[in-house]
């Protein structure tokens, strides 16, 4: 039998995949081309040749130590790659002693986790967030702590956010551009949020590490640059992947930056490594490292991206949906037509549409949907959009 706590986790799996799993009985029994699926996000576009080049290069390497054990927060030259990258837009730069290589973004908030929290220490999230939060925070024994995002912006409530935080705050995490709303937060918002845990800090006489979640940095809109969370908090630290970036999110790539004014980085940095090795990652891929340290500055085509958000928010502004509009990701997070937001994705199927409820990310009365999709889908799916707004007027 498997434990107690994962049965109880697996009714409350995410309804992401929930939806993904409808998606594939309505395509084995409408067709592919008649089901308009958008419940994952799951990068549309493949790596950029010069990636795929590369990782062509390294394997047929016959350099010796390609595929062998390295320092367990990586390849130093690697992290130096990473840490200079950063430095284009940080007021004081870190070196590659700050970063250490991670299996994915997952990865590397799990390690972070581990390596912070004891047993009973809070973790604020914001709502709606993305749903493993829950599972990565009680993985280490800690207590999820959320706030509800102020609902005209899906920005923090910092009202809410200063009255919570308590003495066994231990670390806030924040995901911008975020999933689901594609939100970016403010400049404005991150120094506001530095301040506060300025002063908590030293209320309660303890660190408070603001992590900043941000797979999504690189796909960006409208010209926005994403704040760098290091120019705002002492005790920041970046947690980024190149799943969405690059395409490559089955590859499990990414890394953990602390802030350079950390006290004591190296023995910071010393239980990551720890914490890297003893979860059992040991240390990310080796050739998926030397891969990445060369295509810094690639990406995928954020534009191809772009097109399909100007499609579909002309579109269901149209049709009468309320949403902020999103400023990068690939998701869009308007009201649901009722109150039940899992009752409306119900009904939203029976027009072969694929949303996800808000409910699943901590916010009812929302849905997601994810345009990370073929382009040809979304114009397609146009009409059952239409359909389902003409079936909720007939229904007052």
């Amino acid at each position: 039998m498997i434990s107690r706590e994962v049965s109880e986790n697996l009714k409350n799996a995410s309804w992401i995949r929930r939806m993904f799993v409808e998606g594939g009985k309505l395509k084995a029994e409408f067709g592919a081309d008649n089901v308009y699926d958008y419940s994952l996000g799951n990068p549309y576009f493949e790596p950029p040749k010069s990636v795929t080049d590369k990782l062509k290069a390294l394997v047929n390497s016959e350099a010796q130590g390609t595929h062998r054990y390295m320092d367990n927060a990586g390849f130093p030259e690697v992290r130096q790659k990473v840490a200079d990258a950063i430095n284009r837009d940080i007021d004081h730069p870190i070196g590659f002693e700050h970063v250490l290589m991670t299996v994915g973004a997952a990865g590397g908030i799990n390690v972070l986790l581990r390596t912070t929290l004891d047993a009973g220490d809070e973790v604020i999230i914001f709502a709606p967030y993305f749903a493993e939060y829950i599972f990565y925070i009680k993985n280490h024994n800690g207590v999820p702590v959320i706030i509800k995002t102020n609902e005209a912006n899906f920005e923090p409530d910092l009202e809410a956010f200063e009255n919570s935080i308590t003495a066994k705050t231990r670390c806030v995490i924040i995901n911008s551009p975020n999933n689901p709303t594609g939100v970016i937060y403010a400049d404005e918002t991150l120094k506001k949020m530095g301040e506060i845990l300025l002063k908590k800090e030293a209320e309660f006489g303890r660190e408070i590490y603001l992590i900043s979640d941000e797979p999504y940095k690189a796909l960006v809109y409208d010209g926005i640059k994403v704040p760098n969370i290091h120019n705002f908090f002492r005790h920041s630290i970046m947690i980024n992947s190149y799943s969405k970036s690059l395409g490559l999110a089955g590859e499990r790539i990414g890394y953990i930056a602390i802030n350079s004014a950390f006290e004591d980085a190296e023995l910071f940095m010393s239980g990551l490594a720890f914490c890297n090795r003893t979860l059992g990652f040991v240390n990310a891929p080796a050739l998926w490292q030397k891969v990445i340290s060369d295509s810094l500055e690639e990406s995928v085509d954020i534009s191809q991206y772009q097109v399909r958000r100007d499609i579909l928010f002309k579109k269901l502004s149209e049709l009468g949906f309320e949403m902020v509009e999103p400023k990068g990701a690939f998701y869009f997070f308007p009201k649901a037509l009722e109150a039940d937001d899992v009752a409306f994705v119900m009904e939203a199927k029976k027009f072969n549409l694929l949303l996800v409820p808000g409910s699943g990310f901590g916010y009812p009365g929302y849905f997601r949907i994810s345009y990370c999709v073929d382009l040809a889908m979304i114009e397609r799916s146009l009409p059952a959009f239409e359909q389902l707004v003409e079936y909720y007027k007939n229904k007052k």
